[in-house]
């Protein structure tokens, strides 16, 4: 059954991963045809044209690596992350979580922006006892609000506050209680390299049903040309409700993505895997993310 349950999982991930490059090859070819038909009779009518187009081009595209790397930008986007947990529980099954994350920016003054981020989880918690069986639905909603400034240079923050939904559709898939607390955000980019930190800590619920959890969610990029880049972004998490030694879970890996267009649409698809060197009672052993991520840039 475990066996079965993770080849499906691995098939299915595979599977993504096949058309998601594809949709890359996909945009690589249209990018060709687009250059072939430039220097066919009659483009020199449009060269003009086309060098007046170039810098505001380059600013879109500017925008949008922007918009994949930076969580506080001044861009919509909607990130569709999927975290796939390996080992866990004491028949070592998976355990899967997508989550749904629109980025929203509200500009406040000439000086000052809100950035809004709201956590949707969709879970599937695999069978953990004798009694239980698989449960799947709605987690906790989580949204998040970033005081960012508008004009920024290589060092970009945000601060402000995370709120805890009572949206969980089954006891075991999260507290229904509300809740709260305080979230940060800072990272320093400087030629290829781009790298940073989200850190926050939620508290929800009173006496023995309550969460008290502290997230940090590094990253770091290395870019490249045509849009690829290597990024390791570890997701540690440390539960202050649980034993010293069963408190913390630490990610260590890294993987690669890539930003590409499919016709004016810009996208952002990556994957990563991880290995848990450190994890909570029942916690997984590694964990493999993907995400693609849609990129909503204001024409100018």
């Amino acid at each position: 059954m475990n066996s079965t349950l993770r080849q499906n999982q691995f098939r299915s991930t595979v599977a993504v991963w096949v058309v998601l490059l594809l949709l890359c090859c996909y945009s690589n070819e249209t990018k060709a045809q687009q250059t072939a038909s430039q220097t066919a009779p009659g483009a020199a009518q449009n060269q003009q044209s086309s060098v007046e187009a170039a810098p505001a081009a380059e600013k879109e595209d500017a925008a949008a690596k922007d918009a994949a790397e930076n969580p506080v930008a001044a861009a919509i986007s909607l990130p569709l992350q999927n975290n796939t947990f390996y080992g866990v529980g004491p028949y070592r099954r998976a355990e899967n979580e997508l989550l749904i994350e629109p980025v929203v920016p509200i500009r406040l003054s000439a000086n000052w922006m809100v950035i809004s981020r709201t956590i949707v989880p969709v879970v599937v918690v695999p069978r953990l006892s004798s009694t239980a069986g698989v449960d799947y639905g709605l987690s906790n909603i989580q949204p998040q609000f970033y005081l960012s400034p508008v004009h920024t240079g290589k060092f970009v923050w945000g601060v402000g506050p995370q709120f805890w939904l009572p949206t969980a559709t089954d006891h075991s898939l999260g507290i229904n209680k509300w809740g709260g607390g305080p979230t940060t955000v800072g990272l320093y980019s400087s030629g290829h390299f781009l790298g940073g930190a989200l850190i926050n800590n939620e508290f929800a619920g009173v006496n023995h049903t309550h969460e008290n959890e502290m997230t940090i969610n590094g990253f770091a990029y290395y870019n490249f040309k045509h849009g690829w880049y290597v990024i390791s972004s570890p997701i540690m998490t440390a539960d202050w409700t649980a034993e010293r030694s069963k408190r913390w879970t630490v990610p260590v890996g890294g993987g690669a993505g890539r930003l590409f267009k499919i016709g004016h649409q810009p996208l952002n698809a990556r994957v990563q895997f991880f290995n848990d060197v450190r994890t909570t009672n029942g916690g997984s052993d590694w964990q493999m993310q993907t995400q693609l991520q849609f990129l909503f840039i204001r024409h100018k």
